[in-house]
This record gives C-alpha cells, sequence and structure tokens, in this order.
C-alpha cells in the first residue's frame, strides 16, 4: 500500500529539496503535484484539497531556519501535516475489565479474522480474550471464528440455533463472567452495502451490550468509497475508532488518509498480512514517515525484538565478530527472519526503500537459496571450503535449481565471510547492516539483540 503515493511524493520532495529560495510560486507549484499525487491514491478530494491549502498556509507563514534549506523544511511541514490527518499520537484500546469490543464493517473487510487477531494481541498483553459470533447469516463466519479460537487456545461463544443477535450477545457476555474473561470481542454481520436492516440490528446489538469500543474493520482498498461507510457508520453508531485491513495488498491507501479526517475516529490497528500475528498498532508518526519514503526504524528493531530469539542472536553476533559465521549459522538467521514478515513489508521500512519493490522474484530467490543450503549437509554448512564441484552438482539436484544459482549463493556467503574477517574485533554500528544483500539475500550481520534495543530507546 502507498507505493504510488510514495513514488509521486518522493519525486516531488526530491525538487523541493534543492529550492533555495521559497516563494508562493514554487511552493503551489510542488503542492499542486502533492494534490495530484494524494487523488490518484484514492484520498477523498475534499481532504485533499483542504490539506494542500494547510500545507501552503504552513509553508508560507513559516520562518525559515538557519540550520536548514527551505526545501528541507516544507519537507517536515508536509510530514507533520501527515501526521495530523492520520491522527496524532497512538489511540490506545480503553482499560476496562472486562473491556467489550464490537467489530462492525462491511462484507469482506475481514471482520472474523481481524476478530481473531485483536483477541491474540490483546492475549500477549496479559489479557484473557472471549470471541462471541454475532454472524447468524454466514456459517462460515460462525466456523470459521471457531476455528480460529481453538487454533489460538481463545475461548469462543457460539449459538447456532439462536438468530436473535441481542440475545447471543448478551448469552456471550454471561458466559464469559463464569471464564473469566476480561476481553469480549463480538464479532458481527456484514452486507455488501450499508442498509438500514444492517445498521438498525447493530444499533441493537449496541444497546444490549454497551460495549466501551466500537471498531469499524474498512478494507484499505475500498478508496474513496470508505469514506462514505466510515462516515455512515459513525453517524450511526458513534465509532471509537478503525482498524485498516489488507494494507499489505496493492490498495493506493487513501482510505487510511480520508477516514480519520471525515469522522474524527482514530485508526487504532492495522491489518499488514493473512496470518493472524500480522496485526499492528497504528502510529500515525511511523506511517506517515514511510509514505515519505524515510522508513520506520522503530517499527523494524520492535519486530526483530518481538520475533527473534535473543540468546540465538547473540551467540550468531559473537560468531560474526570473530569471522566464524558459517551456512548453519545462516540457515538458523533466515527462519528468525522470516518470522519478522516478507522481504517486502522489512523493506518498507528501511529509510530510502520506501518506494523500492520487492516482490515474489525477491521472495522466491530467498526461498531458493534456503533450499540449496538445506540440500547440503551439516559438514558442507560447517565447511563451506569443501563445496567442491561434485558436491555443489549434488546440492543442485538436490534443491531443484541450476548449478549457477549454487555458485551465486557460495560466491555471495564468501564475500560476507571476507567482509566480516575485515571487520574482525569491531562493532557493528549500524542496524541497516544487518539487512540488504543482492539477490533476496540478506547480509545478517550484527543483529544483537541489546544493540537493537539501545537503538529502540534513542528513536523512542
Amino acid at each position: 500500500m502507498f507505493e504510488n503515493l510514495t513514488d509521486k511524493l518522493s519525486k516531488t520532495l526530491r525538487n523541493l529539496r534543492g529550492v533555495g529560495k521559497l516563494s508562493e510560486d514554487n511552493i503551489s507549484d510542488a503542492l499542486g503535484e502533492v494534490r495530484k499525487a494524494l487523488l490518484s491514491a484514492d484520498v477523498h478530494f475534499k481532504t485533499a484539497r483542504e490539506f494542500v491549502e494547510e500545507v501552503k498556509v504552513a509553508c508560507l507563514g513559516q520562518d525559515v531556519l538557519k540550520s536548514v534549506s527551505p526545501g528541507q523544511q516544507v519537507v517536515k511541514i508536509i510530514n507533520d501535516e501527515l501526521v495530523k490527518l492520520l491522527g496524532e499520537g497512538t489511540t490506545a484500546l480503553k482499560e476496562d475489565r472486562p473491556l467489550r469490543v464490537l467489530m462492525v464493517g462491511l462484507h469482506g473487510a475481514g471482520k472474523t479474522t481481524t476478530s481473531a487477531k485483536l483477541a491474540k494481541r490483546m492475549a500477549k498483553n496479559g489479557r484473557t480474550p472471549m470471541l462471541v459470533a454475532c454472524d447468524v447469516y454466514r456459517p462460515a463466519a460462525i466456523d470459521q471464528l471457531e476455528f480460529l479460537a481453538k487454533q489460538e487456545n481463545f475461548s469462543c461463544y457460539l449459538d447456532r440455533e439462536n438468530k436473535d443477535v441481542p440475545s447471543i450477545a448478551r448469552a456471550g457476555w454471561e458466559v464469559s463472567k463464569k471464564n473469566g474473561s476480561d476481553v469480549i470481542i463480538f464479532d458481527t454481520a456484514g452486507r455488501l452495502q450499508i442498509d438500514d436492516n444492517l445498521v438498525s440490528e447493530l444499533e441493537a446489538l449496541k444497546r444490549e451490550v454497551d460495549p466501551h469500543e466500537i471498531l469499524l474493520v474498512a478494507d484499505a482498498a475500498l478508496g474513496q468509497e470508505a469514506v462514505n461507510v466510515a462516515k455512515t457508520f459513525h453517524e450511526r453508531l458513534n465509532l471509537t475508532g478503525i482498524v485498516l485491513t489488507k494494507v499489505d495488498g496493492d490498495a493506493r491507501g487513501g482510505a487510511a488518509l480520508s477516514m480519520k479526517k471525515v469522522t474524527g475516529a482514530p485508526i487504532k490497528f492495522m491489518g499488514v498480512g493473512e496470518k493472524i500475528d500480522e496485526f499492528e498498532v497504528f502510529y500515525p508518526d511511523r506511517l506517515a514517515s514511510r509514505i515519505l519514503g524515510m522508513g520506520d526504524v522503530v517499527s523494524l528493531v520492535e519486530k526483530a525484538q518481538e520475533n527473534m530469539d535473543e540468546e540465538e542472536s547473540m551467540r550468531m553476533a559473537e560468531k560474526m565478530l570473530k569471522a566464524e559465521f558459517d551456512f548453519e549459522d545462516f540457515l538458523s538467521q533466515m527462519k528468525q527472519m522470516k518470522k519478522m514478515g516478507s522481504m517486502g513489508s522489512i523493506a518498507k521500512m528501511l529509510p530510502g526503500m520506501g518506494n523500492v519493490k520487492v516482490g515474489d522474484k525477491e521472495e522466491a530467490s530467498l526461498g531458493r537459496n534456503e533450499a540449496i543450503i538445506l540440500s547440503m549437509t551439516k559438514e558442507e554448512r560447517r565447511l563451506p571450503r569443501i563445496l567442491a564441484g561434485s558436491r555443489r552438482k549434488r546440492i543442485a539436484e538436490g534443491s531443484g535449481v541450476q548449478i549457477k544459482d549454487v555458485n551465486q549463493l557460495i560466491k555471495q556467503f564468501s564475500q560476507m565471510q571476507k567482509m566480516m574477517k575485515k571487520m574482525k574485533g569491531g562493532k557493528m554500528k549500524k542496524l541497516m547492516s544487518s539487512f540488504g544483500g543482492s539477490d533476496g539475500m540478506p547480509d545478517m550481520s550484527g543483529m544483537d539483540p541489546k544493540d537493537l534495543a539501545k537503538l529502540a530507546k534513542q528513536f523512542k
């Protein structure tokens, strides 16, 4: 999401950075391009117009700082206004116990999956969630919620015979009291479009359970229509927050920039993949930084800390510093990296990589390299120097690749080993050195969790 917007904004901002003196003319020209970029990303036309006007007023009323160029100041103003548009600060869920959360939205937005994702996040934070199936129109929704609850060992209340939604919700609430659940998440029905029957049912459900949170689950690909959907739901239900789903897809992202402006309800979470743990807290400042192509180092560090085994990472870091890193270690690091998500999602968090396309080809390359290493014997992984021609041929056949692919991986690995030897006895000072490399092969050096923790504190 936002790739097209990031690309267009990056070009405009590059031109602005070179401006020696700001004038109404060059600001207007640049902001005209910004407005076009926003509209092409499906940002609501009113939102785009107001955003550009606010940036223009801020630019013309700004005293030029001596420490930065005028162009750089404009970039900062655009970043600040983007943060305002998305919603300043992080809006957490209420602390009530038990916390009652009502999930609403159109059919196909991902309410059922999002309900389970939210439950998992709450469980990771020490809460005891319970899911309540209130979609009586789609049997598959009940089955799906039940499956996800069993998979994650959550409590789940469902009643396949009862069609009275408020009574199901009330019964689920009563069961939650017996279970000791302190978070009750109500998964509701959706429609292909908003109709009075749908909203009336949700209003009755709201009266019955008196939820602390009413979250609109909205597909990021909905585009301009997202504004009308969010506005209608907010007028009838008084939303407390928004959850954007399918953020990892090809959506142009305008919904994220429009819904907060129209409803006033903050975006609280984002679904960034299909897996149940691919669910993130929404940070407006971090997303603004990603949109402008400046990366999101803090989120990257947090993801690394959350998914990587600290003891294993420290052992790897020590081996790297001693120049003792082998294919066995590299395989272990690759497996840890995969826990962090796709290469594409990681790349977007790196400064300057926001508009770099990392797709299926790069993911396939990483998978191919893993298959090659798995086809090696343990001795070959630990002693890469013994990988002669006959061994390379066997590995290629075992992994289903060509010999040239095996040769390329070994060459890249040899280069990485040489670099480590040069750095032997020193410290890796930059987080960026932990990622990158050509042909989908990440350079995994320097992933010391202690350094990551220190870096995270610097950015907070």
